[in-house]
């Protein structure tokens, strides 16, 4: 079963190019990560699919139909930066926000909303600090707080924009530990990563851009250094190098 649909897609911010006839496809039940150079057009992929930003060209199913028919069930954590953590609102009300889509936002919140809530929360470690306000949480508390919510929607479909971006590496085993158990219960997760060093162990799928698509499909077979020169350009090289020394250090040669 195809998830998401991505055909001739074309994005612009103003006048400007941002992505450019993007055609790709994903199947059910993959971690998949979207991976590119900054400014490739990561986060406005994600945008233009819940409805951000409209493209010039092309679209996008879910599931087979538009976002609109099924947006309940897709969930969206956007980057932590773009948040207002100074807002005075506690973690479990956060959560409480994934039942908006299904409930509206002027629904009573019922004591079983609560309890998933606090279930939620569980699942990512942070139910410890439900009554906490958000500004007082650290980075990857922060992200976990977010994650906690879009499993409350109980979505099939996560898209989620550098949930490992400032987080410490137990913080990202952790939410990595919470991907894997969503992958087995049927979920697909799109995930837009950065750190090159980790892609072969996070993901089963890479999404490869660059404004137009580099490649799609199983890590192995996209992941290579001919597509990393497409992406990167001699970057590329830098990157391939950082990867063989870690793995090196890992191993202890």
């Amino acid at each position: 079963m195809t998830v998401v649909c991505v055909e001739q897609l074309s994005v612009h911010y103003d006048k400007t190019p941002v992505l450019w006839e993007v055609d790709f496809e994903i199947p059910v039940g993959l971690i998949v990560g979207l991976v590119g150079p900054n400014g490739a057009g990561k986060s406005t992929l994600l945008k233009t699919f819940i409805g951000l930003l409209r493209p010039i060209s092309g679209g996008c199913t879910f599931f087979g139909k538009p976002y609109k028919e099924v947006q309940k069930k897709v969930a969206y954590v956007p980057q932590r930066t773009s948040v207002d953590w100074n807002f005075p609102i506690h973690v479990l009300d956060v959560v409480l926000m994934g039942l908006y889509g299904k409930r509206g936002p002027l629904k009573w919140i019922r004591k079983e909303d609560r309890a998933l809530a606090k279930q939620a929360l569980d699942r990512v470690g942070m139910l410890p600090f439900a009554s906490r306000q958000i500004s007082e949480l650290s980075g990857g508390q922060q992200q976990r707080v977010f994650l906690a919510r879009a499993l409350l929607q109980d979505a099939d479909l996560l898209l989620m924009d550098e949930p490992f971006a400032g987080v410490d590496m137990a913080t990202e085993k952790a939410l990595m530990e919470v991907f894997v158990q969503l992958k087995e219960e049927g979920k697909t997760l799109v995930i837009v990563h950065h750190d090159l060093t980790t892609v072969k162990n996070h993901f089963d799928w890479v999404i490869l851009l660059n404004s137009c698509l580099i490649d799609c499909g199983p890590v192995a077979e996209v992941f290579t250094e001919e597509n990393l020169k497409k992406a990167y350009g001699s970057a590329a090289y830098l990157v391939t190098e950082t990867k063989k020394l870690t793995r090196s250090k890992t191993s202890g040669v």
